[in-house]
């Protein structure tokens, strides 16, 4: 049956919550618009005049949508290249969704989703149903096919699974700023000590480049190993401009809700790197630099003038 013009406009003003339903699943920004338009495809295809919460049925198949994509997507990642990370999306970008309650930015978190990673693929349905879009138990079970009681005891689970990853509070933004601006002096100056002291005993550096760009299969662990990691990364070198294809402009910025050191060259963003920051120092550094998962994070930087670059890099 074909859509009515109403049809089409209640589907696209769920539309939002739909894309950040789906990228906190997948973790990936193409396949939340891939699994939103499977959507809309089934929902052009339903007798839509017998639904009775359209919301609810819209939400239920792309959830499954989504689990059936979290299912192959594990297969998938036994034979990825190197270290498999989230997509970053930038300030501003509207796939982040609702970010009102610290439940909702807390579930966008970098660290966050690369925990919720570790979950089954009904443990992460229905976390970020529960936790990031305060869905009833009564619903999710409708949505997963489960009883209630299964689904509390499922987001009970879940989410001490990502709580137990997460044991240390992390601290405000302007104060997180101010340690990365502190940890890019410190990067640039050529020294480990100061980069040590910045670091927890415990912190962990790793990337992802997908097999496209250089980067550690395994991650690096430990303050020293992760300082002398992170002033190598920023020493120039004429092989690192050539990788590059130019010299890097190096800003602050923000992904996902936390701090971030963003690199791009002649426009094109071509490393995010996503900090951890801890009241007793930084915890982690995550960085994205495989192009295919960076061209959203060009398109949304250059809507906005950053102004001047700290530094240019290499």
């Amino acid at each position: 049956m074909g859509l009515t013009v109403d049809d089409v406009d209640r589907f696209e003003r769920s539309r939002p919550r739909l894309e950040a339903i789906a990228y906190r699943l997948l973790g990936s920004a193409s396949e939340a618009e891939d699994a939103v338009q499977d959507t809309f495809l089934r929902w052009q295809a339903a007798d839509t005049g017998r639904i009775e919460v359209p919301e609810a049925w819209l939400t239920k198949v792309l959830t499954n949508l989504c689990l059936n994509q979290l299912t192959s997507a594990r297969a998938r990642r036994e034979t990825y290249v190197g270290q498999w990370l989230p997509e970053p999306l930038l300030a501003g970008d509207p796939m982040l969704g609702p970010v009102d309650t610290a439940e909702q930015r807390d579930s966008l978190s970098y660290a966050v989703l690369v925990l919720l990673e570790r979950l089954s693929p009904a443990e992460r349905a229905v976390y970020v149903l529960r936790e990031a879009f305060g869905y009833p138990h009564r619903e999710i079970a409708a949505i997963l096919d489960l009883t209630e009681a299964a689904s509390q005891q499922t987001f009970h689970r879940a989410r001490k699974h990502v709580a137990d990853g997460r044991p240390r509070a992390e601290i405000d933004g302007a104060a997180a700023r101010r340690v990365v601006e502190e940890f890019l002096a410190a990067a640039t100056s050529g020294r480990t000590e100061p980069l040590v002291r910045l670091l927890t005993q415990d912190a962990v550096a790793v990337g992802d480049g997908g097999g496209k760009v250089p980067a550690r299969a395994t991650a690096f662990e430990g303050a020293r190993a992760v300082a002398m990691f992170m002033r190598g990364l920023f020493k120039p070198s004429p092989a690192k401009r050539a990788l590059a294809g130019g010299s890097p402009e190096v800003y602050i910025g923000t992904a996902n809700g936390g701090p971030a050191v963003v690199a791009l060259v002649d426009g094109r963003v071509i490393g995010v790197i996503c900090l951890e920051i801890t009241a007793e120092g930084i915890a982690a550094f995550r960085s994205q630099v495989n192009p295919d998962k960076l061209e959203r994070a060009t398109l949304r930087w250059a809507r906005e003038d950053h102004g001047a670059p700290l530094f240019h890099a290499y």
